[in-house]
């Protein structure tokens, strides 16, 4: 892999922080500090931001591609996209026009990330049965992936009505959204990924990261099978940059684990410990500490996986918008050069 062929990205659900005063910001600051993010990003030359999709408190942002837009406007080079489109839970016709716009409104920067998601509150808000869960993406990537070839579609499934020979406006100027799947680490999913010839995002949140090798291995394999041309693979994960290991770690300690407790709570997970906290950064896929640190793990997980992009997930919880700023500017002044000269 050489220098022009690893992108380094910067990935954010919006969560809800808090303010300096120790108390939750109103989801409309940190929306529009998330867009102060984004620029910092654009400016100090991340490659890539993604913007997550969620429908619950203790996050801001429901609609990815609006908040992608306004930073269109601020923005010159930072490609824009999901982190993820909940495409089980949406449509897909309207998921390629909404950002077939962002495209046109950024000059071609737009890309989407489609997947399950990790959160079920956008089933019932918007009437859908969860007991319909696999059906509801396998039908409606099906459906996508008609739409994007943006030619006349001709579909039928299950869950909808067919479409017989119509059109979907508007077009892509370049004539391809890309369009990536993320991936949890299912060898269903990596099939599915290469069936369709889309870039495979891997959603690595917890333990060693070359556990997911053989996944990889599998989607190359599986693009041969499929007569589909070579794709890019990449990776998303948790991380946060300090200027020194200690102090990466003790910024982020008790922000992580809040998040990390309260979902976990939800999900009949124990309390997390300072002690599992320090194993996830020494061993497994919590990205934490200096730019020196940092650019060392972030390489040696590209090297490993062949991955073309890394994707930084930088918000955690009510992580301050001061902390993320400054982890931003160290990720992108010093870092994202320090990973280059490593894999290049």
């Amino acid at each position: 892999m050489n220098q022009v062929t690893i992108e380094l990205g910067l990935d954010t659900f919006g969560d809800i922080t808090d303010g300096p005063d120790g108390k939750p910001l109103h989801a409309a600051q940190v929306i529009r500090n998330l867009i102060d993010e984004a620029v910092l990003a654009d400016e100090v030359g991340v490659d890539f931001i993604g913007v997550g999709e969620h429908h619950r408190a203790d996050f801001a942002v429901s609609s990815p591609e609006m908040v992608l837009a306004a930073i269109a406007g601020r923005t010159k080079r930072i490609r824009l996209g999901s982190a993820v489109t909940v495409l089980s839970s949406d449509d897909p016709i309207r998921v390629f026009q909404r950002f077939a716009i962002l495209d046109a409104a950024s000059n071609g920067r737009a890309e989407v990330i489609l997947g399950r998601g990790s959160f079920i509150e956008s089933f019932p808000l918007f009437g859908f049965d969860l007991n319909q869960y696999d059906e509801l993406f396998n039908e409606k990537l099906d459906l996508y992936a008609a739409v994007l070839s943006e030619q006349p579609v001709t579909w039928q499934g299950h869950l909808r009505p067919p479409l017989n020979n119509q059109s979907v406006f508007p077009k892509t100027e370049s004539g391809r959204l890309i369009t990536w799947i993320g991936v949890g680490g299912t060898p269903e999913s990596v099939v599915r990924a290469a069936r369709y010839g889309m870039p495979m995002m891997l959603a690595i949140i917890g333990g060693e990261p070359n556990r997911f090798a053989p996944f990889v291995d599998l989607y190359h394999r599986a693009l041969k099978q499929f007569g589909k041309p070579a794709l890019p693979v990449g990776v998303h994960s948790h991380g946060f940059v300090g200027e020194t290991d200690a102090k990466a770690k003790d910024d982020l300690w008790p922000d992580y684990k809040r998040m990390r407790d309260k979902i976990g709570a939800e999900r009949g997970w124990a309390p997390m410990s300072r002690a599992e906290f320090e194993r996830e950064i020494e061993h497994g896929s919590l990205y934490v500490g200096s730019p020196e640190t940092m650019a060392r793990k972030i390489a040696a997980t590209v090297k490993a996986l062949g991955a073309a992009r890394f994707d930084m997930k930088y918000s955690a919880g009510p992580l301050s918008h001061e902390k993320m700023m400054r982890s931003i500017e160290l990720y992108g002044r010093r870092v994202i050069p320090l990973v280059r000269e490593m894999v290049g």
